[in-house]
């Protein structure tokens, strides 16, 4: 006998992260689009650690599909790894934050 759920389609990632350099003191945007809404439990990490709405860090929501997370005026020790996760997805990409140098 077999049954046939129509369970909701899982949401997948349709646009994941991209690593992004930036200098220092400037803003640096993560971007990750899922197939539909609804997916619970979105958080935003860096190495780790998770991030909060803030001053210098902005987590926006559009229409539930579209997650954006900026980092303003990064500093030399914010270059790391930038994951996102929203449920079982995950996607990941690198924060290079360079300095100014002198030399140049």
């Amino acid at each position: 006998l077999l049954l046939l759920c129509h369970a909701e389609e899982a949401a997948v990632i349709v646009s994941g992260l991209r690593s992004t350099d930036v200098f220092v003191g400037e803003s640096a945007t993560f971007t990750c689009e899922l197939s539909h809404p609804g997916v619970k439990n979105v958080q935003w990490w860096l190495d780790g650690t998770p991030l909060h709405n803030n001053l210098v860090t902005e987590i926006s929501e559009q229409d539930g599909r579209i997650h954006t997370l900026t980092l303003n005026d990064v500093a030399c020790h914010d270059s790391g790894t930038v994951t996102f996760r929203a449920g079982p997805l995950i996607s990941s990409a690198k924060l290079l934050v360079k300095g100014i140098s002198l030399l140049e």
